[in-house]
């Protein structure tokens, strides 16, 4: 009978502890699904990468641009391959061909950055209902095939037909980008307080294009369109039997994708000021998809970390004296461990790992 205060004490502390931490983990998910919420985590990330990345990862500011830059590629590639199911196998078309259609229009219309970004997003659009329109009339591996066709095909062209455009192997180096509203020069400093996180314009124009990029995304995912896209991904012909209309929506997830691409391109040319043959080449298709799933497929921040971790090992690691020569083995390695132990990418293991911590587990 000694023993009953004690255990009705103990009890109600396990029921107290119970109750805070799933409230813990209601307040996360309250915060977590509204998309103010999206906006303002990606607004912090972007801000305090580039001081996290220079001061204690050995990183600099161009290759945290980069790193923005693949992870709007790998975001809206993942609307397609991990929101709709659909693997392609030639992206590259839509962020090289962007990247070219930018650094021509800055040549030869208008050297605006804003101008800029949105010929190239125009034309990955345009391209991609031509590509979609032809490629969607066939499935599964077929599909991923005939995209890799396309973007081989892509990069014939401009390797030799289109060299009079492109300037061929050498790739375009007539990128001409003037200031951005006519007053901010893109490629100068920053102001104060600004100045204390990054010392690059170019990186916080890169940064802004990258928070509404995951808004955008976040807003069609949230969309009646994104409940679409989840509906063929897991089941393509029951949501043809329930009179959805799979192909249209299929084409208009390519088309999505497509242009998340071509502003990555366009953010790619603009950043460099050239834009490289080896943008179109099948390589590069295959790196955003390493990125993607290495991140975490089906996840909104997933392609980011995947793009940052992908272009670390190959810009960072591979500067190493002893480990450089071996960086594509590394890279080969990380992504099976991260594959066998988190199958649901980096993101995936930070959800698990967190939902350990506000107890998400155990409801």
């Amino acid at each position: 009978m000694s023993d009953e205060p004690g255990d009705a004490t103990a009890t109600a502390a396990a029921d107290a502890e119970a109750e805070v931490t799933g409230g813990l983990a209601d307040r996360w998910a309250s915060f977590r699904d509204r998309e103010i919420s999206t906006v303002l985590l990606t607004v912090v990330g972007v801000a305090v990468f580039p001081f996290l990345f220079n001061n204690y990862l050995n990183g600099y500011t161009q290759l945290a641009t980069l790193i923005l830059i693949y992870g709007i590629f790998a975001v809206g590639f993942d609307i397609l391959l991990g929101y709709t199911g659909l693997l392609s196998f030639g992206h590259a078309v839509f962020f090289g061909g962007a990247a070219y259609a930018a650094g021509i229009f800055s040549a030869s219309v208008s050297s605006s950055p804003l101008l800029v970004l949105l010929a190239g997003t125009a034309f990955a659009v345009l391209l991609a209902w031509i590509v979609g329109f032809l490629s969607l009339r066939r499935g599964g591996i077929y599909f991923a095939i005939l995209t890799l066709t396309f973007g081989q095909m892509s990069f014939y062209l401009a390797a030799s037909p289109l060299a009079f455009l492109t300037n061929g192997e050498n790739g375009f180096t007539s990128v001409d980008i003037g200031s951005l509203l006519g007053v901010i020069d893109i490629h100068g400093g920053v102001p104060f307080p600004l100045s204390m996180l990054v010392d690059n314009m170019l990186y916080v124009f890169v940064a802004v294009m990258t928070v509404l990029s995951v808004a955008m995304a976040n807003r069609i995912l949230h969309s009646p369109y994104g409940t679409v896209f989840r509906a063929i991904r897991e089941n393509e012909r029951r949501a043809e039997f329930v009179g959805l209309d799979v192909w249209r929506y299929k084409l208009m997830a390519f088309i999505i994708s497509a242009a998340f691409a071509g502003i990555a391109g366009s953010l790619f040319a603009i950043e460099g000021n050239y834009v490289p043959l080896e943008s179109l080449y099948w390589t590069e298709s295959g790196r955003v998809v390493i990125m993607t799933v290495l991140g975490g497929v089906g996840s909104l921040f997933g392609p980011l970390f995947g793009a940052g971790l992908y272009l670390y090992i190959e810009n960072i690691v591979s500067g190493f004296e002893t480990l450089g020569p071996f960086w594509h083995l590394i890279l080969g390695i990380v992504f099976v461990v991260a594959v066998v132990l988190f199958p649901n990418g980096i993101w995936g293991g930070i959800d698990y790992l967190r939902d350990m911590v506000v107890g998400g587990e155990d409801e």
